[in-house]
């Protein structure tokens, strides 16, 4: 065991990295979005996973204002060291169309087929 490097990790030429929410309990992959340094910091810090937001320019805590919070559970770095995955607890949707998962579009045979509504 050694202590973790924020510095090991390959960020991209924007200075972000990859960043995959799986649910802890069954495992269902719920989103991707990015971080870049200081947004993987605040997540280890304070368990509440943190993005950066490319529209908005901002950190963005899961759920500050939703009430869909992500606690992490497990932080995860891939073997080449420029994705991240995270395993969390998801409160609520963790998809900003009211689902359960942002993957929630199947294409099959070249069809789309829309695999879960949103949440009530």
């Amino acid at each position: 065991m050694s202590d973790f490097d924020p510095n090991s990790l390959k960020f991209n030429e924007q200075g972000l990295i990859p960043a995959i929410a799986q649910d802890a309990n069954s495992h269902e992959v719920l989103m991707m979005a990015w971080m870049n340094a200081e947004a993987v910091s605040r997540t280890l810090e304070t368990g509440r996973v943190t993005y950066w937001s490319r529209s908005r320019q901002a950190f963005w805590v899961k759920g500050e204002t939703s009430g869909n919070v992500q606690e992490l559970v497990s932080f995860r770095v891939d073997c080449d060291r420029d994705c991240l995955l995270m395993l969390v607890k998801q409160t609520g949707p963790a998809c900003h169309t009211g689902r359960r998962t942002c993957f929630y579009t199947d294409v099959t045979g070249g069809s789309e087929i829309e695999l879960m509504t949103p949440m009530e």
